[in-house]
């Protein structure tokens, strides 16, 4: 019997799809890693498909990888090894609000935007906002973060439980209700981040926070990029609750002033936001910017009408596409390395070099409030020369981080592209992370070739 009518024994006919057009839609993410078709998509709708799916697949020896919405940016979703797909779109349901605790449970494929319109009625919002629509269960399972992380934290600060399928089926919970706990080992730790190679998320359970009385955004432009980050550097020594500090380089505010057809000056400019009441930001916006005159800043615009403010992050958020379409034919490789605070002046500026050295075309940007930076590089991946020089670029920079107490990816996660620096970053205790793998998933079938190579 074959795989397709051994799934349809398992769940309905509707629910298994062996589609050319779906198969292929399954075969990529966001990234620039060649596609690779499943053999079969599944379309589970309840925790009970799941685990009968994972039973199934771990008794063939099946690779089993889950699909979002196929935002991401280092192949997690590519099947490596074929099998099956499990999409989440048909478990994409808010399932409890509480507010009086500040929490709420969810399916793994809903999305953060999908959740934000739900939470809005009860004055909170879900922080974590990585640019894309994605799932809440892919966002868990690479640790996403993005523009707010400096302020509210990553992906890996907001699970409070997660409901979770291993291999062979059984179900767990890692976590609880309670806002903290000293009992037994940090599973949700564990799972975050694991990008699939684990156990695969069927619910979450995530914190919230109040909506903000008042936001005010700045765009504030400086001479050179030193300049800009020695700024956001200074506005988180001096203890200004900033709730956003992006950089953006000049070849990234051509290419959105392009895409979003604004007018933003083209030097290196900050984007900052601002949570808090009234007074309470005014004094704050103040003060950042005193600290952004006494490093040369050309503009400093606070943006406080709500139009405006989204008309300036939606051009930071989209400057991915911005770059992805502003030159037919090629792809975007995006670097994702983090450094400590202190390293972040040195690592831009030589990022900045790398690109330039190259001959190709990238942009730096990034969540600098945290350390980390992007580099966006333009390639044609049919073009070996050009997918060499984009891999050594991105090797160089890595280098610079990991070298200087960085990490290779701050909150992309690892997927295809980042694995062979994962015995280099962690030294002794990748051995112990493969243990776990071996642990959690002995025959090798959870998200094959991510973090590890299949049979390790």
């Amino acid at each position: 019997m074959s795989l397709y009518d051994n799934l349809c024994r398992i769940l309905t006919k509707d629910q298994v799809s062996i589609s050319e057009s779906v198969l292929e839609l399954h075969s990529k993410d966001e990234s620039y890693h060649t596609p690779i078709t499943p053999d079969v998509v599944v379309f589970p709708e309840s925790t009970s498909d799941v685990s009968k799916i994972l039973q199934f697949a771990n008794e063939h020896v099946i690779p089993v990888v889950p699909f979002g919405l196929g935002t991401s940016l280092e192949g997690h979703a590519i099947p490596v090894y074929g099998g099956i797909s499990v999409d989440f779109q048909r478990m994409n349901q808010i399932l409890e609000v509480r507010p009086d605790d500040l929490l709420v449970r969810v399916q793994p494929g809903a999305t953060r935007t999908q959740l934000n319109k739900e939470l809005k009625k009860y004055g909170l919002f879900f922080s974590v906002d990585p640019g894309a629509d994605a799932t809440l269960g892919g966002m868990a399972a690479t640790n996403a973060s993005g523009t707010t992380a400096v302020r509210y934290g990553v992906m890996r600060d907001q699970v409070r439980d997660m409901e979770v399928i291993l291999a062979n089926g059984d179900i767990i919970h890692t976590g609880g209700l309670a806002a903290k706990s000293s009992s037994g080992y940090h599973l949700n730790g564990l799972f975050v981040g694991s990008e699939g190679t684990l156990g695969v998320i069927t619910e979450l359970t995530l914190k919230l926070y109040g909506i903000p009385e008042e936001v005010m955004a700045v765009r504030a432009s400086f001479p050179d990029v030193k300049s800009a980050v020695q700024t956001a550097v200074a506005i988180l020594s001096v203890g200004i609750p900033v709730a956003k500090v992006e950089l953006v380089d000049p070849l990234s505010i051509i290419k959105i002033n392009s895409y979003k057809q604004t007018a933003y000056d083209v030097t290196p400019t900050l984007f900052l936001e601002f949570h808090g009441n009234v007074a309470g930001l005014q004094a704050d916006a103040e003060f950042a910017k005193e600290i952004a005159m006494e490093n040369n800043c050309k503009h400093f615009d606070i943006e406080l009408d709500s139009k405006g403010r989204a008309q300036l992050w939606e051009a930071r958020h989209h400057l991915y596409w911005a770059f992805a379409h502003s030159v037919p034919g090629k792809q975007v490789m995006t670097t994702d390395v983090c450094v400590p605070i202190s390293e972040l002046s040195g690592a831009v500026e030589n990022a900045q070099e790398i690109v330039q050295r190259s001959g190709l075309e990238g942009g730096v940007l990034g969540h600098i409030g945290d350390g980390n930076y992007h580099t966006l590089i333009m390639l044609d991946p049919n073009n070996p020369e050009e997918l060499r020089k984009a891999e050594d670029v991105n090797n160089e920079i890595v280098q610079y981080a990991l070298m200087r107490g960085g990490t290779c990816t701050g909150e992309h996660g690892v997927g295809l592209g980042k694995n062979k620096y994962q015995e280099q970053e962690h030294g002794t205790a990748f051995q112990v992370m493969k243990l776990l793998k071996q642990t959690f998933d002995p025959k090798g079938i959870l998200n094959p070739g991510k973090i590890f190579s299949r049979y390790f």
